[in-house]
């Protein structure tokens, strides 16, 4: 038996076109399944703790939908060690199934799902942060972040932009459309930082810090290109210290994955790190907003879920 959650709506109604190819390829393979349809923002975390919580000593757990559907779920898993996840990609980014090299048409990826033989573990990250004295976390699979990488995010979810490029398939773009329009109008912040409770520091002038499993988010931009979901390690890429009007020069080179070493950006590696901001900055977890804070941290779950593959 295999369970999937199928969100319909994502990528403004592909989702329910892809499912119906998925059933038809499992009929005819008679394969037993059980579909699981999300009906609001939120539902994939119910439905996955549902399933969580069958008798089954192994569950095989499908997500066809978007980033911010494979999120929902990953927060609703109550029992790792039976989940065995599978992914079929429908949103307009999918840098969740890009991070993990899962590519190919519907079809294909169902077929590589059924014939399965074993799984790769992967890290999940963690992000807490304080809201009306009560402490909140997440967990993410790709990224999360404070700052113009969270501002973006939030916009996008309900831009008129996104809708109308998802419809004509370039909803990629989406990201850098806003990403421009966000600069000029965001504020900095004066941030201390605490790397792995020992390297600590201050950032000036910090437009945003990317908190980095997968080494792409944003539909692609490979914020940390080194970034390794099974090292143990989150990567995180931070812009600092430089006017927000050159961060224009820094996106060239940043969604070539060539701003590494240039003046103003700073990647390193980490298990956790803490952000102090003086001003309320924009956060996110996997591109889903989750609030304005002043106080966030982020720590590597190593080995936490496993995948099909």
């Amino acid at each position: 038996m295999i369970h999937f959650i199928v969100n319909e709506h994502s990528r403004s109604g592909k989702g329910v076109r892809v499912w119906m190819q998925i059933e038809a390829l499992l009929k005819k393979e008679e394969e037993p399944y059980r579909i699981w349809r999300t009906e609001y923002a939120g539902h994939a975390t119910e439905l996955a703790k549902q399933i969580s919580d069958l008798e089954e000593n192994e569950i095989k757990l499908v997500v066809v939908g978007g980033d911010g559907t494979i999120n929902e779920v990953v927060n609703g898993i109550t029992d790792f060690e039976k989940i065995r996840f599978g992914i079929i990609p429908t949103g307009s980014g999918n840098d969740c199934a890009r991070g993990l090299g899962i590519l190919g048409k519907p079809e294909e990826l169902l077929l590589r799902i059924l014939e399965s033989k074993g799984t790769q573990t992967i890290d999940l990250g963690k992000v807490s942060w304080q809201e009306n004295d009560k402490v909140n976390s997440r967990l993410f699979m790709i990224s999360s972040g404070v700052g113009m990488d969270a501002l973006v995010c939030k916009k996008a979810m309900t831009s008129k932009i996104k809708k109308v490029l998802n419809r004509i398939g370039l909803g990629k773009l989406t990201y850098l459309i806003i990403t421009v329009q966000s600069i000029l109008s965001m504020q900095t912040a004066n941030t201390k930082v605490v790397i792995d409770r020992e390297r600590r520091t201050l950032y000036k002038n910090h437009i945003f810090s990317a908190v980095m499993n997968f080494r792409a988010e944003g539909g692609g931009v490979p914020m940390a290109p080194d970034a390794d979901a099974k090292d143990g390690l989150l990567s995180v890429c931070t812009i600092h210290g430089i006017p927000k009007l050159c961060t224009f020069f820094v996106l060239p080179f940043l969604v070539t994955a060539k701003h590494e070493g240039f003046h103003g950006v700073k990647i390193e590696n980490c298990s956790r790190c803490e952000f102090v901001m003086d001003k309320h900055f924009v956060l996110h977890t996997d591109g889903e907003y989750c609030g304005e804070v002043t106080k966030v941290e982020f720590e590597c779950l190593p080995e936490r879920l496993r995948v099909l593959i």
